[in-house]
């Protein structure tokens, strides 16, 4: 019986998002945080949008980039038992560089025990791949998706609002800068559990991008797969 890797504690994404939030607020004040406050109350009330990734589905394939900017298939990438796919929208983002780095403590040992490959997918350059596994201590594999061909095919691209690009204008940088294609698409942050012949049988869209799927979610999913 594999021996039990996983850290002896570990808080949640939500309760690190809270903490994160409380400082963060402080340091932008309330004019940008009302503008992210509001982007947030947008995404929530229009929903996941229709055609997005659902269980059932044939994952397709696609042209990915590594972090040396070499070309991978998303199929050479995914594991014969099984893989955790994550899409975030970019190391520039603080809560998908929480969420990863948590990832990789909380749920990457477990994941390694089952045997299950973890893959993280972002729109960025490969330089900007290579800081989200620096700011987060990564050892999985991240890779890019220039010009969102994937997330577009998967229903889960979106864009920040041009109120909320003004603010991050304000904070000294642009999505623009760190993505592939110099544009502003993203992906809703997104789990999807996928079995070794590509299909999907869990997913998890977030249009709320202050919120991601927790662990212990995507452990209990792990029991979908086939054996």
């Amino acid at each position: 019986m594999p021996s039990d890797t996983r850290p002896a504690e570990t808080t949640t994404i939500a309760d690190q998002v809270a903490t994160f939030n409380e400082g963060f607020t402080a340091q932008i004040g309330p004019r940008l945080t009302a503008v992210f406050d509001d982007e947030q109350a947008v995404l929530t009330a229009s929903g996941t949008p229709d055609g997005a990734v659902e269980a059932g589905d044939a994952l397709p394939d696609a042209e990915l980039v590594s972090t040396t900017g070499e070309p991978v298939r998303l199929a050479d990438a995914l594991g014969a038992d099984g893989t955790v796919v994550v899409f975030y929208r970019g190391s520039w983002c603080p809560y998908c560089n929480l969420t990863l780095k948590h990832y990789q403590e909380a749920l990457l040992p477990q994941l390694r025990e089952r045997g299950i490959e973890l893959l993280a997918i972002s729109p960025q350059t490969p330089e900007a791949s290579e800081l989200a596994i620096t700011n987060g201590s990564l050892e999985f594999t991240v890779l890019s998706d220039p010009g969102n061909t994937l997330v577009r095919s998967l229903g889960i691209l979106t864009e920040p609002t041009s109120d909320a690009r003004a603010a991050h204008t304000d904070l000294g940088f642009d999505v623009a800068d760190s993505n592939a294609d110099a544009t502003g698409d993203i992906p809703f942050p997104t789990v999807l559990v996928v079995a070794g012949d590509g299909t999907v049988v869990f997913a998890d869209v977030h249009v709320d991008y202050t919120t991601r799927t927790e662990v212990p979610t995507i452990v209990e999913a792990l029991a979908l797969l086939p054996r």
